[in-house]
């Protein structure tokens, strides 16, 4: 599985993600991703979302600034309205836990 996703659309105002952790929920596929810039953006994605939408690309894109920070991005940290996972947990297989 492909750890690093440039998103096509900004997500708060980011597009580079890293996936951190994978669960199986309900006979579902659940991804946690995080952006790599800020860990507060943060959100679980099924395997349809991740894989088969058409929203993602593999790996990471070199973007202008302008497009891989938006002002989507000022505004969500100005006004902290979204909430996203609070805690991350990372399995012991995953490629990021450092532990």
């Amino acid at each position: 599985m492909e750890y690093f996703w440039t998103s096509n659309k900004s997500i708060n105002g980011l597009r580079h993600f890293v996936l951190v952790n994978q669960t199986k929920e309900k006979g579902n596929i659940i991804f946690l991703m995080v952006s790599v810039l800020d860990s507060e953006i943060n959100f679980r994605a099924t395997y349809e979302e991740l894989i088969n939408s058409g929203n993602w690309h593999k790996g990471w894109i070199n973007l202008p600034k302008l497009q891989s920070i938006t002002v989507e991005y000022f505004d969500y940290k100005s006004s902290k309205k979204e909430k996203g996972i609070n805690e991350i947990f990372i399995n012991e297989d995953s490629l990021f836990n450092i532990s």
